[in-house]
């Protein structure tokens, strides 16, 4: 299994919004779902995507986004800000649950599940393509992830590198699931 972590520092805790961008970046959560999840034709069924969402009224709000059971859902961002409206209003849509479980918990949770965890980063060892087995990617928004979050990651996984460049988040994952998808 192949799963993301994006802690959103901003983004909104309910569905009272009025546009993705204007709901604390919440159009960066939707292109990393878009990245992650869905691909030409088609969705994959191998990825699991998790944003933590920090930003008011109510922090931390944890969406899952289940590949596999995803239904209902196309890739433009009209469709998916209605979708994320109205799972942070407490609606139900098939392959996406809302929680409250904080990054340290999912971490703890896919740990403890066997996963093996990387921090995306500029300063980690250069990603292999040969990863296998169960994988968490753990990346923040466009403004980064807390160094006290991801010192916290680090006690459990590593730093993996995409090369020199700094990369968006969402090419970040679309550039994960190319080197994995060739592996």
């Amino acid at each position: 299994m192949r799963e993301f972590l994006l802690y959103s520092r901003t983004g909104y805790t309910n569905g009272d919004f009025k546009s993705l961008k204007d709901a604390g970046r919440l159009d960066i959560v939707y292109q990393c779902i878009l990245t992650s999840i869905f691909k030409s034709a088609a969705h994959r069924h191998d990825v699991v995507f998790h944003s933590v969402l920090n930003g008011p009224p109510n922090p931390p709000v944890h969406i899952t986004i289940s590949g596999a059971d995803l239904r209902d859902a196309h890739i433009d961002e009209r469709s998916w800000e209605d979708i994320l409206r109205s799972v942070l209003n407490g609606r139900q849509h098939p392959g996406i649950s809302v929680d409250r479980t904080p990054m340290q918990k999912i971490v703890q949770k896919k740990h403890a599940d066997g996963y093996k965890i990387f921090v995306l980063s500029d300063e980690g060892e250069r990603m292999e393509a040969q990863q296998d087995g169960n994988l968490l990617f753990v990346l923040g928004d466009h403004i980064g992830l807390p160094k006290k979050d991801e010192g916290f990651v680090l006690r459990y996984g590593s730093k993996v590198s995409l090369g020199k460049e700094k990369y968006l988040a969402a090419t970040s994952i679309d550039i994960v699931n190319y080197l994995l998808d060739g592996a």
